[in-house]
């Protein structure tokens, strides 16, 4: 017999708030609604546990947020925290960027944990988390074509009606197409590769390690270390059209032949499985945050760094800045809720976004890498420790150029957990 597909998955006809995608940005956002006492409901077509394709990097900025969570470090399978960067230059000059003092200023923890361990978290808060549910359509106009004061999601366990919608359902978010949204034919900025390796023994096993490859710039390669002897292995490059995907695929075969890679993974490392590959869209300058009564986030914002590819930490705030919207504005505000939650994102992101993107261009030339890594390399303990908070982005990248950020403890707090 069969059983109600709304029933089997737990999805129930009606709530505040759905959030459809269980990433960082998506739980966040679940995490914060629950914990203001609203009814909210997250979907997502995956089963958890679920690997993501990612650099699994976690900087000052995420760890703020998952700190704001109340998401333990002990609560992820896999957490690795590192006390600062080993950078080589494209000339291989080579220096080591400090992250010290009280608390944690970087970690790395894989994917399939920490996503999974977030909506734990969420579902702890009180959300229902309905996994194995994708979408099928989003409605927000009456039969009149009028804006309507409720959502009607359609399901693949059923249809759900809400008063809001977060889409964090990535860079090809469904919610965004089915809304008229999106942006036909957007491949992202950047392209990221990835792998795993175990048997690390050399300095790999704990150190993160950036390489400036010359032929990478503006992107970059990493070793970020984990574990049990085990890495996370890849690169990020921009999106520009010249690589055919063969040309990417070899280049990834020759990186793990270059000899400081090699010595960094050591004699007995092996790549395990296959290498993956995920687009990196960075224009949340661009792309519309709101469509009437859905909000946005993590990639579907296209929200991560322009400079570094990293997503994690933006897509934590910008799930959090989307729920804090919601719970302020409540249900009946909608043009309130997408304007606090536009000129938050605005007020967070925007000038750091450029800030990144004009850093980048000069980082896209090999005299920029080295002259830059140079500077860092003689500017002593105290820029050299500063420059790792920056980059990590301990304290937002444009911050001096914004008074309206500015702050007492300025690159003087202590980190996350502290």
């Amino acid at each position: 017999m069969n059983r109600d597909p709304v029933k089997q998955n737990g999805l129930p006809a009606t709530c505040d708030v759905l959030v459809v995608g269980g990433g960082p940005a998506g739980s966040a956002a679940a995490i914060e609604v629950a914990r203001a006492g609203r009814d909210v409901v997250v979907i997502d077509k995956a089963i958890f546990p679920r690997d993501k394709c990612c650099g699994d990097g976690l900087t000052t900025l995420a760890l703020r947020e998952l700190e704001y969570l109340d998401v333990a470090p002990d609560s992820v399978d896999g957490w690795f925290d590192v006390d600062g960067a080993h950078i080589r230059s494209p000339s291989a000059r080579e220096v080591f960027v400090p992250l010290v003092g009280p608390g944690r200023y970087a970690a790395v923890a894989p994917r399939m944990q920490f996503d999974a361990a977030l909506l734990d978290r969420a579902r702890d808060c009180g959300a229902t988390v309905c996994d194995g549910v994708g979408l099928r359509d989003v409605t927000t106009a009456d039969a009149d074509g009028r804006p309507s004061d409720r959502v009607l999601v359609e399901t693949t366990a059923g249809t759900i009606a809400t008063r809001y919608v977060v889409a964090a359902d990535g860079m090809w978010s469904p919610v965004r197409k089915a809304v008229g949204a999106n942006e036909p034919g957007y491949l992202g900025e950047w392209h990221g590769f990835r792998q795993y390796a175990r048997h690390v023994s050399g300095t790999a096993a704990d150190r993160l390690h950036v390489w400036f490859e010359p032929d990478l710039l503006p992107g970059y390669a990493w070793s970020f270390p984990l574990p049990g002897g085990r890495a996370n292995v890849g690169f990020g490059v921009l999106r520009d059209g010249t690589r055919s995907g063969a040309e990417t695929k070899a280049l990834w075969e020759d990186l793990l032949r270059r000899s400081h890679v090699v010595d960094a993974l050591g004699p007995d490392a092996e790549m395990e499985d296959r290498h993956t590959a995920w687009p990196i869209p960075a224009r949340v300058d661009e792309l519309p945050l709101t469509s009437h009564r859905v909000l946005f986030v993590g990639d579907a914002a296209a929200a991560t760094d322009v400079m570094t590819g990293e997503g994690i930490g933006q897509a934590l705030l910008t799930g959090r800045l989307a729920a804090d919207a919601i719970v302020a504005h409540g249900a009946l505000d909608p043009g309130g809720v997408a304007r606090r939650y536009t000129d938050d994102v605005r007020h967070h992101l925007f000038a750091d976004h450029r800030m990144s993107r004009a850093l980048g261009s000069v980082l896209a030339k090999e005299w920029g890498a080295r002259g830059a890594i140079r500077v860092v390399e003689a500017s002593g303990e105290w820029g050299r420790r500063n420059f790792a908070r920056w980059m990590f982005e301990d304290e937002p990248r444009a911050v001096v150029l914004t008074p309206t950020r500015w702050h007492r403890n300025f690159l003087a707090r202590p980190g996350a957990y502290a």
